[in-house]
């Protein structure tokens, strides 16, 4: 059984969207819960997860609510959870057709952790290369982005996602995957919103995105990295 874990902070736009795909493109035995963890929404994120709450009839849909920052919304939600499996998914990303199959086929065949392709809503030509890089094993193509699946035992193992992360919690995570070898990249697309490359640039995002990368390979801290992407985005 999959536990669905989604961070949510201010999503009206995407929210109901994407607990409407979840549920329509996943079979209902297979799916635990979905928790969606809330961070302090202002906009009407909480009313629209309440919405399905009330109507969902063949998935439990669950509202948890939590101090702000995707680490710690994501470790609270995976302390609730029932499910074997966590399956922890962005509020704006599509997950592709019978996702809770194909990744209880890779866990069933030893693969503990691991993620989709990832293709942009967009045309830009950088980013359909960046897509399609995503399909490779590469560590450095790896992002949270692509969603991430674990089992809660190896999740538990490892502790969780590290809090002290405000960003790149997803990849810090990964890291520690990769150094198991316990990571497989399932070769089924993912949709994720370009909606920041919209907003502030693609060029000026990748940048902002290989500088943290390159940062963090040279030894920043989590508040150097934050300070950093704070400073330059908000």
């Amino acid at each position: 059984m999959i536990s669905i874990i989604i961070p949510t902070l201010n999503e009206e736009a995407c929210i109901g969207k994407v607990l409407e795909h979840v549920i329509a493109n996943a079979s209902a035995q297979n799916i635990s819960e979905i928790i969606v963890v809330d961070g302090g929404s202002a906009d009407d994120t909480k009313n629209i997860v309440q919405d399905f709450i009330a109507f969902s009839k063949h998935v439990t849909v669950r509202l948890v609510t939590s101090q702000k920052g995707r680490a710690k919304q994501m470790n609270t939600g995976a302390k609730s959870a029932t499910g074997d499996i966590l399956y922890f998914l962005h509020a704006d990303s599509f997950p592709p057709k019978h996702f809770d199959e194909l990744i209880i086929s890779e866990v069933n065949t030893g693969n503990k952790a691991g993620c989709f392709r990832m293709q942009f809503d967009s045309n830009h030509w950088w980013l359909r290369l960046a897509s399609w890089l995503t399909k490779f094993s590469w560590r450095a193509c790896r992002g949270g982005d692509q969603s991430q699946f674990i089992t809660k035992v190896l999740f538990n193992d490892i502790g969780g996602f590290d809090e002290s992360y405000v960003i790149y919690e997803d990849n810090i995570l990964i890291n520690e995957l990769y150094s198991r070898n316990q990571f497989v990249v399932i070769n089924k697309k993912l949709k994720s919103s370009a909606r920041m490359y919209r907003k502030h640039g693609v060029w000026k995002i990748q940048y902002i995105f290989w500088s943290i990368y390159v940062k963090k390979w040279f030894g920043a801290n989590s508040d150097d990295l934050y300070a950093y992407y704070k400073r330059n985005i908000g």
